[in-house]
């Protein structure tokens, strides 16, 4: 018995927007759009009886095909458009039947739907960014000076703020938002024909037409109907398009992962800097960061699926074989994945609980070692770097012997160094004294829009 994917295996993309927008009937929608698109643009041309578009456009009604029975069809030419074809001729008054599909190939229609569809995805998944965007920025804004804890290879390096780290996640989504906006309005149609010449289309030109058939002319007018960008070349063998958009969502899913990596690190029980809203579990103790884990997922993945995207440029020929079929079930699943991250990153940004106490005390772990660099550079002005490094080393070594503050073992440095009289301590040592221009550079990346 048949079945259809219903994302059992796939909570990242279930019930998404983009699961929606991605799907079979998607599919047959924008080929069905291309296809009628193609006849009134010819229409448009001279190359094609003034009702022709209005009689394909209405007889392209994606509720009339059964997708399943285009897909079995679809083996025998290895690809579904040919089935289609043969569907829609039948659909349309007999008088617009020769214009049905006339001089394209397979390739230009299943090329434009993947751009159709790629463009209505993204448009759901841009506003996601921009939500996730708005949040974390509020994060940023609300612990501009929060201190916590700067981490380098899993040990405290030197203080920071919790503003500019989510400062950072933002600059990354924001990045993400601008290439996938670039890559949005330069998703082109295509159309070419057999081997990229537009022939065909001369061919089936009317005996009475004045001039030759203008190609790029032809382009550009399918390229109106279709809300897409006017493409140089027909691009069978072009992959540029794919590969852009290939590399801008594998970007993203990668700038959402960032975020959710940082949240699953700091959000262990050890930890406990930030919390996830509404993770489930079965242990009322535990916050399950389920939406961090569904990112990182996403972001794990996203790399693989680009890869045979990439792949498909190096395409024999004027028309290829397998290159541009090996394209249509990975873009699909990117496309899923990056929608269904994007939501889950506006969700997580949204309800993400931040613990200030939590940072402050692990800012403390180590006994104010983590402001070693400070004193370092303090206790050179006075003593010089090289012995003030031996001093720090030999004071650090004592607190960790001693299990005691670093801070009382420099009381004693002070008496045993005279240079180093008068030295505030307190303040030194202090980690919320030391975050450099945290806030500056917080406040410098909250003014980018």
């Amino acid at each position: 018995m048949y079945e259809s994917d219903a994302g059992l295996l796939a909570p990242g993309r279930a019930g998404t927007p983009a699961e929606a927008s991605t799907g079979d009937s998607a599919f047959l929608r924008a080929m069905l759009d291309a296809e009628a698109a193609l006849t009134r643009a010819q229409s448009a041309c001279g190359l094609a009886p003034a009702g022709a578009g209005p009689a394909v456009t209405e007889a392209a009604d994606a509720a009339r095909f059964d997708v399943r029975d285009l897909a079995l069809r679809a083996r025998a030419d290895g690809n579904p458009v040919t089935p289609l074809i043969a569907d829609l001729a039948a659909a349309v008054p007999e008088d617009a039947r020769p214009y049905v599909h006339r001089g394209a190939t397979s390739q230009d229609i299943l090329d434009t739907a993947m751009m159709l569809v790629a463009s209505r995805t993204l448009a759901e998944v841009l506003d996601d960014l921009e939500r996730t965007a708005g949040e974390v920025a509020r994060h940023a804004a609300a612990h501009r000076d929060t201190p916590m804890a700067g981490r380098m290879l899993t040990q405290h390096a030197v203080p920071t703020t919790f503003g500019l780290k989510a400062a950072g996640w933002r600059a990354l989504i924001l990045d993400a938002r601008d290439r996938l906006t670039t890559v949005r309005g330069s998703l082109p149609a295509q159309l070419g024909g057999a081997a990229g010449t537009l022939a065909a289309f001369s061919a089936f030109a009317p005996a009475t037409a004045d001039a030759p058939v203008d190609g790029p002319a032809l382009m550009a007018a399918y390229a109106r109907e279709l809300g897409l960008a006017e493409p140089l070349l027909p691009w069978h063998t072009l992959r540029t398009p794919v590969a852009d958009l290939a590399g801008a969502l594998a970007f993203t899913a990668g700038a959402l992962g960032k975020m959710a990596a940082d949240v699953l690190t700091l959000s262990r029980t050890e930890i406990g800097e930030v919390e996830e809203e509404g993770g489930s579990s079965s242990m009322p103790h535990k916050a399950i960061p389920v939406r961090a884990t569904l990112i990182a997922a996403a972001a794990r993945r996203a790399p693989g699926l680009a890869a045979p995207l990439y792949g498909s440029l190096a395409a024999e020929d004027e028309r290829p074989a397998g290159a541009w079929h090996a394209e249509w079930e990975p873009l699909r699943d990117l496309l899923r994945l990056v929608g269904g991250a994007a939501r889950d990153g506006a969700a997580l940004a949204a309800g993400l609980r931040v613990v200030p106490y939590a940072m402050l005390e692990n800012l403390h772990l180590t006994d104010a070692l983590i402001v070693s660099e400070r004193l370092v550079a303090v206790f050179a002005d006075r003593i010089g770097r090289a012995r003030a490094r031996e001093v720090l080393v030999g004071a650090a070594a004592r607190a960790r012997s001693e299990t005691t503050d670093l801070s009382d073992v420099l009381v004693d440095v002070l008496h045993e160094e005279p240079e180093l009289a008068g030295l505030d301590l307190a303040e030194l040592t202090d980690p919320a004294r030391y975050t450099g221009s945290a806030s500056l550079l917080t406040g410098r990346a909250l003014d980018r829009r």
